[in-house]
């Protein structure tokens, strides 16, 4: 293992009578050691919960409230279901009025329906009867 050289065994003693005197004097002065003021670690730990709070309840009312929040989308999806509802309702009307009016086309009966509810008119030969309502007489 060692080559040239023997192990001797380590074994520190303090001996007293050799170690360095000291003159007889007033004791040096030393700088005290400033350590860095920091914040004790339980308050730095509840202001970074409080601000770990804060921002949650920004971001959770942003969510609710923001533009593209979930208020704005109920409003936007009920604006939707509204329209789409009134949508079928304009298709049905405009079915039917595509049925009138090809009706009115190509049926002579519908065209003769509307000629007598809406003119008046009468068939020659036809007997017209005016009917008044009556007033009833007072006693």
């Amino acid at each position: 293992m060692y080559k040239g050289r023997s192990p001797e065994p380590m074994t520190a003693t303090f001996d007293p009578r050799q170690a360095p005197r000291r003159e007889a004097g007033p004791e040096p002065l030393r700088r005290k050691r400033v350590l860095p003021v920091a914040v004790p670690a339980s308050r730095r730990s509840k202001i970074v919960n409080r601000l770990l709070v804060f921002v949650t309840v920004v971001l959770v009312v942003d969510a609710l409230v923001g533009d593209k929040g979930l208020l704005e989308r109920l409003r936007a999806r009920r604006q939707y279901q509204s329209a789409h509802a009134s949508l079928g309702v304009l298709k049905n009307e405009n079915a039917d009025l595509r049925d009138y009016a090809r009706r009115l086309r190509e049926d002579p009966s519908a065209i003769e329906m509307l000629a007598r509810e809406e003119l008046g008119l009468i068939r020659p030969g036809e007997l017209l009867f005016i009917i008044r309502d009556a007033k009833p007489q007072a006693h």
